[in-house]
């Protein structure tokens, strides 16, 4: 049996509103295939936040995880840095 690994994303915190929750937007750049052109496009994605951790502003990385409800398919591992919206408001 082949064990796979697992894909691991970093993007912006950008909503915590939920419990245990948090919406990830991962921006990725690619040359274009006709214009050759390099193109910024994002997504956002669901994340399991379970010590409700992260605030709107922080840089986090996010991995692959069995589906834990209808969106959320990626955890949170850690957080590599601390918005500056977050340091305001403690």
């Amino acid at each position: 049996m082949q064990k796979t690994t697992r894909k691991t994303l970093m993007g912006l915190v950008v909503s915590n509103k939920m419990d245990k929750t948090v919406v990830v937007q991962v921006e990725r750049k690619f040359i274009h295939p006709k214009f050759k052109k390099v193109v910024k496009s994002s997504r956002k994605f669901s994340a399991h936040d379970e010590k409700n951790e992260c605030c709107p502003g922080d840089f986090i990385s996010i991995c692959e995880t069995r589906p834990l409800s209808k969106t959320k398919r990626w955890r949170l591992v850690e957080i590599i840095k601390k918005g500056e919206e977050a340091d305001k408001a403690s």
